[in-house]
């Protein structure tokens, strides 16, 4: 590997090459920096970092823990960069980045990106024109009090004899500074001094900050890798790129956990099956670090209930519960190292006892002071015996990285530190008569545990740096019964917590009972009532979000449980179903977690304009996740729609905007028009039943001839007129985004039409066009169906409910036979006749493209029904055939019984109130014994009676496709409907029947239905 890179850093640098024997060496030591078997096929997620624009104001603020739950693990960022290039230009006219950051929650695989960009660059596979990477870590750099650029480099690379080619910059290279939220000095860059000169030694904080401003080292390039809030401490002016690192996806969460159980894939399946039903966990396992520890929770809960009663089990669902089992693994010989030692359970369990207290004390204060690492001066100024870390448990819970030059001691994750900031406190507070959060212990006297519970949840909701909160959350757990049931006779003493639990919980409900904004510590707060086990309040505010009956009950206290629930509700998952059941003063509330919702549906609450300057607030914030925002019969103005286009001027992640049913007329759509000729986001929107009218309509067309996102725009009933329909046919002409497009009842009339039509002609990228109720006559669809011949782009074409008369069938069957890609065509509520149906009949024959025509109510008779049948003996394509409200009659329903039998891909037939009587019914029935294709048939409104009953009956015992039967209002009668209903008896494939109307009564219906029930239990029916 070392003699390969040689050669290509040689090929780069020049084979006179005098710093060979020095980089040779580097090469070598950073084969051992890399670790022995790096894994790098299990490591395919770290080859590629997502790209963004800069930190959050939740990655700044907040605990990472709440970042995960909060964003639901999933970055607000589509755009990506491969490892190889993260140090190259994006573009040819762009240049390298001097300064990268690198973010990623605890246990994201920081450390470990870095260790694979340094193995795979020393293969020589990537940045071949880097001639030294330093890979250092604020770990190390802690050691230190003062040092120059110089003594930096080489005390960490003690074989770079010759630092002076990197400090002028004459060598190309990376410096690289691994976990930034690691270092014990936070970076001050305002008061920093500034430092030139390389062999200078100043304080190591400001060596950094030098180095990263470029008044050092200018000519390397610097890679910094940190926690959020510490990435933050970089000012965002001095950060040339900076990347996120993605956590797990589904199935790359099962494909870690079948690697954390080779041996067992029946326990990786269990487990993975476990986190899935959980949505709190599904979240947490995004990240490989808590994917581990909630893994192995789980898999140990496995093995260790297999063959107990159910009641004497406690299944892990919140965070106390996954790492209480965690703990109790580590206690135990289930962990998958062999222990060191072998002891009696007495003195296992006094062990344990004191290196979780002397452990969980250094973990509390640690905590405190933002201390994640310490060193062995740290081990004796809080009187850790070290002796005791070289036990097993020790070893679990603390993990040692020795050095040349230190040694240091770090928990294996920071929830784990945490886990042990709060058994410790739980354990001190029952005794301590001084504030603990004061190390010294001067302090106002504080007595009982309630007392010191209640001071680390008021601390926790005042703090700024939010890194108390998930340290609460775990303390709330301890007193939950279920928690105290796994840790007692190891950690806890038995059933302890109940007389404080009430207490504790009444405290956190008043934490809640607030008039200000819903924030993410009042969510933390209702999570640690579900740490305590007390989720009644979520629990009713879940159950009212199910049988959406919210209005009315959403108080402070319910709100911050709806908060909570947005977050770790199933019910929230897919859709977020807010409608008529808020207020501007909750939606206020709310604003900050509606954020993260990804489909927010928030009709009919009347919302004002005041409203949507809210909402249009959120929908500006970087942060912001909603990809679906449903506003649909509110109140909304101009004046809201205005607020609503200026946040599409910078939104970034909103894609279906739906405001059907509001007050926006033309000043409003004008607003709305001006960002989408800026806004590449937007795909859907939906205008329908506002009153934008022809001037609105022109705004927008004007719109479709600069934005090439927007795929669905719907406008019906906006008045727009044959000149708003004009416009838009103009732009229709140059636009080729647009899929879908709604104008019905519009008076767009033959005028608009024919201008539709033209714009037919070119373009071949519109699929949808609706045009139902808008007085369109022969001569309007006869402009259409001969744009129709030529177009090759449109799949649907709504014509229902104008006035297409009989002489516009033969245009229509012109297109048809022209045309061979139109899948649905809706001519329903026309005025076609018997003439115009034959017409479009005879194309049927021809056609192998429409697979849906609806014919419903356009007076069609039993001749026609008797053209459409012939053409189906031939046609291989139609699967739906609506001829609803057409006295087509017996003759009519025989005809197309005839088809039936030949035809082998219409599989919906809908005959409701079509003249049909039990001759017809008949010949139906009869038609049914051969047919295998139809799977829904509609008679409802017709009159086939008890014969045709008994006739579909016989039918009913042979076929086997039908699978929804409608005989609603058919005069079947008690002796009709007992036939269908024993008819079910053979037939297995039937899912729905309908005999209602069939003047049964209340005694036979019941009748009917306990005999469909005992022959056909997968059949609903309703009689």
């Amino acid at each position: 590997m070392v003699q390969k890179h040689l050669e290509s850093l040689q090929s780069y640098c020049g084979n006179g090459l005098e710093t060979e024997p020095m980089v040779q060496k580097h090469l070598e030591s950073l084969q051992s920096y890399c670790g022995n078997g790096l894994e790098t096929g299990a490591l395919q997620r770290l080859t590629n970092l997502l790209l963004v624009e800069g930190l959050t104001d939740i990655q700044q603020q907040e605990h990472d823990i709440l970042q995960i739950e909060t964003t639901k693990g999933l970055p607000n960022t589509s755009k990506s960069i491969p490892l190889e290039k993260l140090f190259l230009p994006l573009s040819k006219v762009s240049i390298p980045p001097r300064v990268s950051v690198t973010t990623g929650v605890a246990g994201i695989g920081k450390s470990t990106l870095v260790k694979l960009f340094v193995y795979t660059w020393a293969k020589g596979e990537i940045n071949r024109d880097v001639l030294f990477v330093l890979p250092l870590t604020f770990r190390e750099l802690n050691t230190h009090e003062r040092l120059s650029a110089e003594r930096l480099i080489c005390s960490a690379f003690p074989h770079i004899t010759e630092p002076s080619c990197i400090l002028a910059g004459a060598a190309r290279t990376l410096l690289i500074l691994d976990g930034l939220d690691e270092f014990k000095t936070p970076l001050d860059f305002s008061n920093a001094l500034v430092c030139t000169d390389p062999k200078k030694e100043i304080q190591v904080d400001n060596l950094i900050t030098n180095i990263i401003r470029g008044n050092l080292l200018q000519e390397a390039s610097v890679w910094v890798t940190a926690r959020p809030t510490a990435a933050a401490q970089i000012p965002a002016g001095l950060v040339d790129r900076m990347t996120e690192i993605r956590g797990l996806g589904a199935a790359e969460i099962k494909d870690f956990l079948d690697q954390m159980f080779l041996d067992d894939r029946d326990l990786s399946s269990q487990v993975l099956q476990h986190i899935r039903a959980n949505r709190s966990l599904r979240v947490l396992c995004t990240v490989p670090g808590l994917c581990r520890i909630s893994g192995s929770s789980i898999a140990h809960y496995l093995k260790t209930s297999a063959g107990q009663p159910q009641e004497t089990t406690v299944v892990p669902r919140t965070l106390s519960e996954i790492y209480s089992y965690y703990f109790k693994m580590a206690l135990s010989s289930d962990w998958p190292e062999k222990p060191r030692e072998s002891l009696r359970i007495e003195q296992a369990v006094s062990n344990s006892k004191k290196i979780v207290g002397s452990l969980g004390r250094l973990a509390f204060y640690g905590l405190l002071r933002k201390k994640h690492v310490f060193y062995e001066q740290d081990m004796k100024a809080h009187g850790i015996d070290l002796s005791l870390l070289q036990s097993s448990l020790g070893t679990r819970l603390l993990l040692k990285e020795e050095m040349q030059t230190f040694t240091a001691y770090y928990f294996s994750h920071l929830t784990i530190q945490e886990f042990l900031a709060a058994l410790y406190y739980y354990t001190a507070a029952k005794r301590a008569i001084f504030d603990l959060f004061t190390e010294s212990g001067m302090s106002w006297p504080k007595l009982g545990f309630l007392s010191h519970f209640k001071s680390a949840v008021q601390r926790s909701l005042q703090a700024e740096d939010r890194q108390l909160d998930i340290f609460v959350r775990f303390l709330s757990g301890l007193l939950s019964p279920q928690v105290n049931k796994l840790l007692s006779g190891w950690l806890l003493v038995k059933d302890e917590q109940n007389g404080f639990r009430s207490q504790a919980i009444t405290f956190l409900q008043g934490c809640l009972n607030t008039d200000y904004a819903i924030s993410l510590r009042t969510v933390n707060t209702v999570r640690c009532l579900s740490e305590i086990q007390h989720m009644e309040i979520a629990n009713a505010v879940e159950e009212a979000m199910k049988n959406k009956s919210l209005a009315g009950m959403l108080t402070p206290v319910n709100c911050s449980a709806l908060a909570y629930l947005l977050q770790a509700s199933d019910v929230c998952m897919e859709e977020t179903n807010l409608s008529n059941c808020l207020t501007y003063n909750v939606c206020k509330s709310l604003l900050s977690q509606l954020l993260f919702c990804h489909s927010l549906r928030l009709d009919n609450n009347q919302f004002k304009d005041n409203v949507m300057e809210l909402l249009g607030s959120v929908l500006s914030v970087k942060d912001c996740q909603i990809q679906k925002l449903s506003l649909a019969e509110n109140q909304i103005s101009n004046k809201g729609a205005k607020a609503l286009a200026r946040s599409l001027l910078v939104n970034r992640s909103l894609m279906v905007l739906d405001l059907r049913s509001n007050s926006i007329g033309p000043a409003g759509a004008r607003a709305l028009a001006d960002a989408l000729k800026k806004n590449q986001t937007l795909l859907s929107l939906n205008l329908q039943h506002n009153t934008i009218k022809e001037d609105g309509a022109t705004f927008l067309a004007e719109a479709l001839l600069t934005n090439h996102r927007l795929v669905t725009l719907h406008l019906q009933k906006n008045a727009i007129g044959a000149q708003g329909a004009r416009k838009i046919a103009e732009a229709l002409q140059q636009n080729r985004s647009l899929r879908e497009l709604t104008l019905s009842s519009n008076s767009v009339g033959d005028n608009g039409s024919v201008a539709l039509a033209e714009a037919l002609r070119v373009n071949h990228s519109l699929q949808s066009l609706d045009l139902q109720s808008n007085s369109i006559s022969s001569a309007g669809v006869t402009a259409l169906t001969a744009a129709l011949c030529s177009n090759k782009g449109l799949l649907s074409l709504n014509l229902r409910e104008n006035s297409i008369s009989k002489e516009g069938g033969p245009a229509i069957a012109r297109a048809l036979r022209t045309n061979s890609t139109l899948r649905k065509l809706d001519l329903a509520a026309n005025l076609l006749c018997d003439e115009g149906g034959r017409a479009i009949a005879s194309a049927i024959k021809d056609n192998r493209a429409l697979t849906s025509l609806h014919l419903q109510w356009n007076f069609i008779q039993a001749k026609a029904a008797m053209a459409l049948a012939q053409a189906l003996q031939s046609n291989s394509s139609l699967a739906s055939l609506d001829l609803q409200e057409n006295a087509i009659g017996d003759e009519g329903m025989a005809a197309l019984s005839v088809a039936l039998k030949v035809n082998t891909t219409l599989a919906d037939l809908h005959l409701q109130m079509a003249s049909v009587g039990p001759a017809g019914a008949q010949a139906l029935a009869e038609a049914l014994m051969f047919n295998k294709s139809l799977q829904i048939l509609d008679l409802r409104g017709n009159s086939i009676g008890v014969a045709g009953a008994k006739a579909m009956a016989n039918a009913l015992r042979v076929n086997s496709s039908l699978r929804r039967l409608d005989l609603q209002e058919n005069s079947l009668g008690m002796d009709g409907a007992i036939c269908i209903a024993t008819a079910l008896r053979g037939n297995h494939g039937l899912t729905y029947v309908n005999l209602q109307g069939n003047r049964i009564g209340q005694s036979g219906a019941k009748m009917i239905s306990d005999a469909i029930r005992t022959n056909s239990p997968n059949c609903v029916v309703d009689v």
